[in-house]
């Protein structure tokens, strides 16, 4: 089972980067397939992490949101766009007002196929990943995520508020 995950973890790195390599298309585009090579590599790990192998990280900025997510003392207009800015890097864009994007169907097909079969390759998995550790991390993470969205919706409120002109 070890080998087949491992031949199938490559195989995907491999075609990922081999569109990638070929890809000659708009910057937009070239994203897309960077996005696409980012989680083919994180379905490819999820075993890696199941069985507690490879380690789930809290980013700092989210450790500190969910430590207090409605600090504010001493800020100003400047490190609440900053502090905003800084989530967004963690937490990925923000929800703004305007028509919604089309979504990719067949890339979302595609990978949920995938984490389908990467997620069957370990039996009894939910016991694997709470004996050894990967729910309790991944829970901690999920935390942190949550914490990270209602900070940064309150931090824009903040912005909001004050009537700030810095841009985030």
């Amino acid at each position: 089972m070890k080998i087949g995950l491992g031949v199938f973890g490559a195989v995907m790195l491999v075609a990922g980067s081999a569109a990638m390599a070929q890809n000659t298309s708009s910057p937009s585009e070239q994203n897309g397939w960077q996005d696409a090579g980012k989680k083919a590599g994180r379905i490819a790990s999820q075993p890696g992490r199941d069985v507690g192998a490879v380690k789930t990280k809290v980013p700092p900025v989210l450790q500190a949101a969910r430590d207090n997510p409605y600090a504010i003392s001493g800020m100003n207009c400047t490190t609440i766009a900053k502090a905003i800015t800084d989530l967004n890097g963690a937490l990925g864009p923000d929800f703004v007002k305007g028509p919604a994007k089309k979504e990719n169907r067949a890339g979302k097909v595609a990978e949920a196929g995938g984490q389908t079969v990467i997620n069957s390759l370990i039996p009894f998995r939910g016991l694997v990943r709470e004996a050894t550790g990967a729910a309790p991390a991944q829970r901690r993470l999920n935390a942190a995520i949550d914490a990270g969205y209602a900070r940064r919706g309150f931090l824009r409120g903040v912005h909001l508020a004050r009537k700030c002109r810095t841009k985030y």
